[in-house]
């Protein structure tokens, strides 16, 4: 085997290993943080917010306030 071969076979895998790995990582979390985002937006919009939507607020609110005081 030459060490073009290797060298070639080694660029090629490197590329495809951390190049494609990293960035389809990069676009799942990505795709979770707008998700999340988007949903959080939703809620927010509501009539009357969800419970879960409420307590994530107060804490919120209160970490604020400590932070003040």
């Amino acid at each position: 085997m030459s060490s073009t071969t290797v060298f070639w076979s080694a660029g090629v895998g490197f590329f495809l290993g951390f190049g494609f790995g990293v960035g389809c990582a990069l676009a799942v979390m990505y795709s979770i943080y707008l998700g999340g985002y988007r949903a959080a937006i939703r809620d927010s919009r509501l009539l009357e917010p969800p419970e879960r939507y409420r307590s994530a607020l107060k804490k919120v609110e209160s970490a604020g306030a400590d932070k003040k005081g």
